[in-house]
């Protein structure tokens, strides 16, 4: 038996131990290194993920990069060049994760089990990229789903073969030609106005010879308002209709709309505060609002409600109790003629007068509020015989405004 010098040995473990040091105390193997290694390809994707506040939620978001497990498999099935990106805002800017990852497992790669390996491989990396995507913070408030069906059709313009766009978005346009927060979510009219609103300011994207795929429409964030089944129906056939599924498509052009329930996932709570973004509320969720003015209701400084002002009242409870699963906000408001002490007593004093009649009334799940002085009157800035006078503005300061709240 050979026996290994003492001082060899120990030169061996030096040198041993100062490769380890030199790659780190664990080396890592990247699993998803071969992907980077750039090989000609049949076909790319792109795959845009929305960032916007209706996505990502507060706390809780939804998950696309465990939900689509199934649409990345056909993507590595065909072997594509991919690229991955999130979007946000107002503008057709894409953040970048990725690009020009390959999803090629056969190219020199003639073992079978090894092929197998490596399709597994590639779904993996590409769902954390997905989740990687999911993450990044917006670069700006809201979402323009259209523009991000521009930018990544203008990415895959010189792509050779195959073009493939995978959009992951819940649908809620808050900007742009078809921004849904005024949307009825009613009938097909108004999805034919919006989608002739977007020709008309050239915001319709040109998606000729692209194969488009959105998933997760109408799965907004689970503590963002929700669409009902109608809402979403009506929701997925804008977005058919926006990407042309229901035209005579260009050869090579497809838009399929992937019925992929898209779960959900904590997220980390951002550091810094994150863009102002506003929300699609849809038709039924917008609260009915009756503005009573105060003279009908009160007299100056009383807080008791005119017997004449019952009919008024009642006629908005019966439309609260036949409004199923509403709730009721009456906000008291008060003109600038009181003492500032007394304006927030009074209106709130107010409020709960009303709320007292609408309860008597059978209304329930009702809240007052004495919001004291208003920002503003509700009321447009001129009457029929004209300007509003002073005496109009007041008596439009000194209001009570009932919502009725479908959700």
């Amino acid at each position: 038996m050979n026996r290994v010098p003492p001082l060899a040995g120990a030169l061996g473990l030096t040198l041993l131990a100062g490769l380890l040091g030199a790659c780190g105390d664990s080396p890592h193997l990247d699993a998803c290194a071969w992907m980077k290694e750039p090989v000609e390809s049949a076909g790319r994707t792109v795959v845009l993920v929305d960032d916007s506040a209706s996505v990502r939620g507060r706390s809780t978001g939804r998950d696309y990069a465990h939900s689509i497990g199934a649409l990345l498999a056909k993507v590595v099935a065909r072997k594509d060049l991919v690229s991955v990106g999130s979007f946000s805002g107002d503008s057709a800017q894409i953040t970048w994760i990725a690009k020009d990852r390959s999803a090629d497992w056969a190219t020199n790669n003639d073992n079978a089990i090894n092929r197998e390996k490596r399709k597994a491989q590639a779904v993996g990396c590409l769902t954390g990229l997905v989740g990687k995507a999911s993450s990044t913070a917006p670069h700006s408030g809201g979402s323009n789903v259209l523009a991000a069906l521009t930018a990544g059709a203008s990415s895959l313009e010189e792509a050779p073969g195959r073009r493939s766009l995978l959009v992951l978005t819940d649908g809620l346009s808050t900007t742009g030609c078809a921004d849904l927060r005024s949307a009825a979510f009613r009938d097909t009219s108004e999805i034919n106005a919006i989608a002739r609103v977007c020709a008309a300011r050239d915001e319709t994207p040109a998606l000729t010879g692209v194969h488009v795929t959105l998933a997760g429409l109408g799965q907004p964030a689970a503590d963002q308002p929700a669409p009902t089944t109608a809402q979403r129906t009506w929701l997925t056939t804008l977005w058919r209709t926006l990407c042309g599924a229901t035209h005579r498509a260009a050869p090579g052009t497809t838009c399929t709309v992937a019925r992929t329930a898209i779960g959900t996932a904590a997220h980390r709570v951002a550091r810094t505060k994150p863009p102002h973004d506003l929300v699609v509320r849809y038709a039924d969720d917008r609260p009915e609002t009756y503005q009573l003015p105060g003279a009908a209701l009160f007299d100056t400084n009383s807080s008791a409600v005119r017997a004449t002002a019952l009919p008024l009242l009642n006629d908005v409870a019966v439309r609260a109790r036949t409004t199923p699963g509403s709730r009721v906000t009456v906000s008291g408001y008060v003109d600038p003629r009181g003492r500032p002490d007394n304006n927030r007593q009074l209106s709130q004093a107010r409020a709960d007068a009303v709320k007292k009649v609408l309860t008597g009334l059978g209304v329930t799940r009702v809240t007052a509020h004495g919001r004291g002085l208003p920002t503003g009157c509700a009321k447009q800035a001129r009457t029929a015989a004209g300007r509003m006078t002073a005496e109009d503005r007041l008596q439009c300061d000194r209001r009570v405004d009932i919502d009725i709240i479908r959700k």
